[in-house]
């Protein structure tokens, strides 16, 4: 998938666009979830997505994956698109936001054991060193928020974050084999579709729900589906397909950071100090986890693996 001539630097771009882009997602979730119910609004942002990612497929003449790409696509669609939007979407309703950040994050952690045990790519010392600074990070960042006085959680939002989590991981390891026969634009295009199919039974009740809603929630709605959809997941594939599942996990954990950031300045939530500390420690571990030492230093995968 990677021609000689291309920038190492293409893919960490990509991936760079992709966490902003995540990032802002949150600020945006929070007005149009507001108006929409979960599987509603999950339904509306994927068929945003799938009506500019069709378009450009048409554009650019996109044709049909290969056969050995639809397994991938179907499952990441299934469970990414699908799955852990709905359980997202729901979860953050029953629980705080910062523990709903902590649950969510140990998505990555699984994406990096799943990635060496089904993918072969191991687990490198200074990735796993990275993910459990940038969780630490995590973990600071939302105990901070959570400490603000609403900190509420239920066991069911509890079981959806950690739903969320593990689909998250799954569909990004599903995914992993699929670029190897397709390009970003073809698996996300596909993915989003079949995710957006996976909801269709919510479709009434975005349809009543849409009826009533201010026009900035569904302003929100269409801007997760063009931007943090169409645009980031095309991102993330074409990232994903120049690197490892693990390394791409880390990297999402600048998106905490990032969070604070943009609450601060587009809602005026201004950062305590621990939540800044916990930022930055989120930054760091991602510096680590993308590092390349000279000399190997892996475990084995056959060790995940006898789980």
């Amino acid at each position: 998938m990677r021609t000689s001539s291309e920038s190492p630097w293409a893919a960490v771009a990509a991936a760079g666009v992709t966490v902003v882009l995540w990032a802002s997602a949150f600020v945006s979730i929070r007005s149009a979830g507001a108006a929409y119910s979960p599987g509603a609004l999950a339904l509306g942002r994927l068929l945003a997505g799938v009506l500019v990612l069709g378009v450009i497929c048409l554009v650019r003449r996109v044709g049909w994956p290969a056969r050995a790409a639809w397994p991938g696509i179907l499952c990441s669609g299934v469970l990414w698109f699908g799955a852990y939007m709905v359980a997202l979407n729901w979860g953050e309703r029953e629980v705080d936001a910062g523990t709903a950040a902590m649950l969510v994050n140990v998505g990555p952690i699984l994406m990096a054991l799943l990635g060496g045990w089904l993918l072969g790519e191991g687990l490198p010392r200074r990735l796993l060193a990275g993910m459990g600074v940038s969780f630490a990070g995590a973990v600071v960042v939302g105990v901070s928020v959570s400490g603000s006085g609403s900190g509420h959680a239920s066991v069911l939002g509890v079981v959806l974050c950690l739903l969320a989590a593990v689909s998250y991981a799954g569909g990004v390891v599903a995914q992993k084999p699929a670029l190897k026969h397709a390009g970003a634009l073809q698996v996300t295009f596909y993915g989003c579709l079949v995710g957006a199919v996976a909801c269709l039974p919510f479709a009434g009740v975005l349809v009543s729900e849409a009826a009533r809603a201010p026009l900035s929630a569904t302003l929100n709605m269409v801007y997760l589906g063009v931007f943090p959809t169409a645009l980031a997941f095309t991102t993330w594939a074409f990232a994903l397909a120049r690197t490892t599942a693990g390394k791409m996990g880390a990297t999402t954990y600048v998106v905490p950071m990032l969070v604070v950031l943009m609450s601060w300045v587009a809602l005026g939530e201004v950062p305590g100090i621990i939540t800044l500390a916990g930022g930055a420690l989120c930054l760091a571990g991602v510096a680590v986890s993308r590092r390349t030492g000279s000399a190997p230093a892996a475990t084995p995968a056959a060790g995940a693996g006898s789980r």
